[in-house]
């Protein structure tokens, strides 16, 4: 059988075979920092940024790679970091945990999202900058977290749903928050701004009672399609929600994040066993991405104000483990909650990056960049020092 695309394969410029390799060289180079975070046993998330750092405008070395496949790859991995986060809840889940946990959610708020704020007005910021610093002070990192409560063996136990208790608090807040932050970001009028949250508020509304009152319609219907169509078809749904909402100036990510509460059950899980690896792979690029647009020399000027802020968000997240840890039967298991809750990581990185834009966004993602990787691993630290005791208790 002959094959008409082999000749024009042939005939790729030199241009276009090196630009392989050089993708190539950076998907092993990336691969080798995963396997080593794995020995280590700390998350890929701040390896990946520093990667970025390295290779970028200012580091090491300066790959000319191109822009348009490094920023398709690094929205396909936002929307798929909040697709899977979608995929993890049910909207009755998120409900019920709001009804239990509720207290534990103000606690969390206040201790950390309001020393974000502060830290942003001092800089001179203005409103802007606190709304934008206070959601990355404030959210955890969900995916950090997963890995810490896996690797360390205690993913059914009390403490590992008391913390999940508390992710899922922040990702529906974070829900809420992140068409509020593509509004005034941008610099909408305000009354342009109310109207796009209070359509966001809306959207989420009714994709939240659609789920809540016909659990399980949407998954019905995908449930009888094979593994390979239901990962097309949810990842293809995504996409389109996700393009579709930008245009219409609604959140991208939230879009996702909604299109993965709508599925429940078997259907959810199957597609998030599927679209795991996937969303892996395109998230490494989303966090190259993101330290490749940042000067490294940019971070040495602030790594005294991320210092700071990891400071306030361990006391922040150790008063959170401390007020729903606090009953268990170890005096100490509230500060593995805590450590858990620690690391920022994904979506501080997402808040950041729609931010990049702003006067203050290049500071602002120098901050991030080493707001996350200081907290990653300060956390992975803390539940080394603490590990005998906690595995006394377990």
């Amino acid at each position: 059988m002959n094959l008409v695309i082999l000749p024009n394969a042939a005939a790729a410029s030199t241009t276009d075979s090196l630009l392989l390799v050089e993708i190539g060289a950076v998907l092993v180079f990336l691969g080798i920092i995963a396997y080593f975070a794995k020995k280590v046993s700390i998350s890929t998330v701040p390896f990946f940024l520093l990667a970025g750092l390295a290779l970028g405008n200012g580091g090491v070395a300066n790959l000319d790679l191109s822009s348009s496949f490094l920023n398709t790859g690094a929205q396909f991995g936002a929307v798929l970091l909040l697709l899977l986060l979608g995929l993890e809840y049910s909207a009755k889940e998120l409900t019920d945990t709001l009804k239990v946990h509720w207290s534990a959610g103000i606690i969390d708020f206040l201790a950390n999202a309001i020393p974000g704020a502060l830290v942003a007005l001092l800089l001179g910021w203005g409103w802007v900058g606190a709304i934008v610093l206070s959601g990355i002070t404030y959210v955890s990192s969900s995916g950090i977290a997963a890995e810490l409560i896996s690797e360390s063996g205690w993913n059914k136990s009390e403490i590992a749903k008391r913390t999940i208790s508390v992710l899922a608090l922040e990702d529906m807040l974070l829900a809420i928050y992140l068409p509020i932050i593509s509004s005034v970001v941008v610099g909408v009028s305000v009354i342009t701004g109310v109207i796009s949250v209070f359509i966001a508020m809306v959207i989420i509304g009714i994709v939240i009672l659609i789920s809540l009152k016909r659990d399980g319609v949407i998954s019905g219907m995908l449930s009888h399609q094979s593994s390979l169509s239901l990962l097309l078809t949810v990842f293809g749904a995504a996409l389109v929600s996700a393009g579709v909402a930008n245009l219409v100036g609604f959140s991208g990510a939230v879009a996702a994040f909604l299109v993965g509460i709508l599925l429940t059950g078997e259907v959810a899980n199957t597609a998030r066993k599927r679209l795991t690896p996937l969303r892996d792979f395109f998230a490494a690029f989303f966090f190259l991405f993101f330290g490749l647009s940042i000067d490294p020399a940019s971070i040495i000027s602030v790594i005294p104000i991320a210092t700071a802020l990891a400071v306030l968000g361990l006391i922040g997240k150790m008063a959170v483990g401390f007020r729903i840890g606090k009953d268990l039967h170890n005096k100490d298991i509230w500060k593995r909650i805590g450590a858990y809750l620690l690391p920022r990581g994904e979506f501080s990185i997402v808040i950041a990056a729609l931010a990049m834009s702003n006067s203050f966004g290049q500071k602002l993602g120098a901050i991030t960049i080493a707001y996350v990787i200081i907290t990653a691993f300060l956390a992975s630290l803390i539940l080394r020092y603490y590990r005998s005791s906690f595995e006394l208790s377990k």
